[in-house]
Parts: structure tokens; C-alpha cells; sequence
């Protein structure tokens, strides 16, 4: 069957709403905990104990909901399509900023696991329990580029993320017209 022929529904399936909610608390998280332990003085001993250990672990396990969610997203006819009710500037953004917060969910770990696996003195990738393999060779001049690139591109991961909650919450609360509420979508 063509998938141009699937009906489409106007929630998304159960399985993609509960791995969207535990992918934006992990993100959540992450951006906060990135920002909060780079910001800590190094003489603090959580920072590297507590902080850089599970910030991998848990960036790593959002790495691996965000390609379930992808892999779902692919295997899943039908899914809902940007409301026509919505502008078609409206939908044009919507559609942009959803492909660019996928790629940078998969391009920002990757970007950790590289300064990890580049940074001389690191330990290795930790997650929860279980060091990863390193791939890459250890050279800092390279931890120093994937540091500069996980930087940048998770704050343009959190500036897309605050452009899609302005987004939803505008359509429920400012339209004011439920044809354009596409919060109810993933609730």
C-alpha cells in the first residue's frame, strides 16, 4: 500500500507521545546539568564524580530514545501532518524546526561521545555502569573542535526547543481556536 494512501490521524500513536515526553525530560535535564556542571569550578569534586558521568549516561540513553523515536517515526504510516488550519509560514517553520531538533538530538551526543572519546584525560564514554568503547584516537586538538561543536549546537538545540514549546503554546492558548491546538496532538 502507498503511504500517501494510509489515513491519517490527528494524534500521534501512543508509543511516540510517551517516548516525545521522556526524550524532552532527558533533554531538560541534560541542558541543565551541561550547563550547570561546565559553569561548576573544577576543585569541585562532584563535577567529574557525579556530574560528567551521568550527564554521558543519560545523553547516551537519549541518543538511543531519539533513534527508537526516529526508527518508530519511519516504520509508522499515517502519522498526523502539520494542521491545515495552521498559516503555511506556520507550517513551513513547523516542519524546519522539527528536522533540525532531530538532527542536532542525534548530532549533539555524538558530539559528547567524540570529546569524550578524543580528550586524553578522559575516562572513556560511561554509561550507567558500563564504559563504552572509544572509537576515536585521543587527540586534543580534536576534544577541542567536538567540544566547540557540542557547545554551540546544544544551545541551538535548546533555542529550537524554546522556538517548539513558543509554538504549541501559542496555538492552545493565544489562537484560542481548538483546529489550531497541536499540543493535543501529543497528549
Amino acid at each position: 500500500m502507498n503511504p500517501t494512501d494510509q489515513q491519517t490521524t490527528d494524534r500521534y500513536p501512543t508509543s511516540l507521545r510517551m517516548l516525545h515526553w521522556v526524550r524532552a525530560a532527558l533533554i531538560a535535564g541534560l541542558l541543565w546539568a551541561g550547563w550547570h556542571m561546565t559553569g561548576l569550578n573544577d576543585e569541585v569534586a562532584s563535577k567529574y564524580e557525579l556530574y560528567y558521568p551521568w550527564h554521558k549516561s543519560f545523553g547516551v540513553l537519549a541518543f538511543l530514545v531519539v533513534l527508537t523515536q526516529i526508527a518508530l517515526r519511519l516504520r509508522t504510516p499515517g502519522l498526523p501532518q502539520p494542521l491545515e488550519t495552521l498559516e503555511r509560514y506556520e507550517r513551513f517553520l513547523s516542519r524546519l524546526a522539527q528536522r533540525a531538533m532531530y538532527a542536532l538530538l542525534v548530532v549533539v551526543p555524538l558530539m559528547g561521545y567524540s570529546m569524550s572519546s578524543t580528550y586524553t584525560m578522559s575516562d572513556g564514554v560511561f554509561f550507567f555502569g558500563v564504559n563504552l568503547p572509544e572509537l576515536l584516537a585521543k587527540n586534543d586538538d580534536w576534544f577541542v573542535v567536538f567540544q566547540w561543536l557540542h557547545k554551540v549546537l546544544a544551545y541551538t538545540l535548546l533555542g529550537l526547543i524554546l522556538l517548539h514549546l513558543a509554538g504549541a503554546l501559542k496555538h492552545r492558548f493565544y489562537d484560542q481556536d481548538p483546529q489550531r491546538d497541536v499540543l493535543r496532538r501529543m497528549l
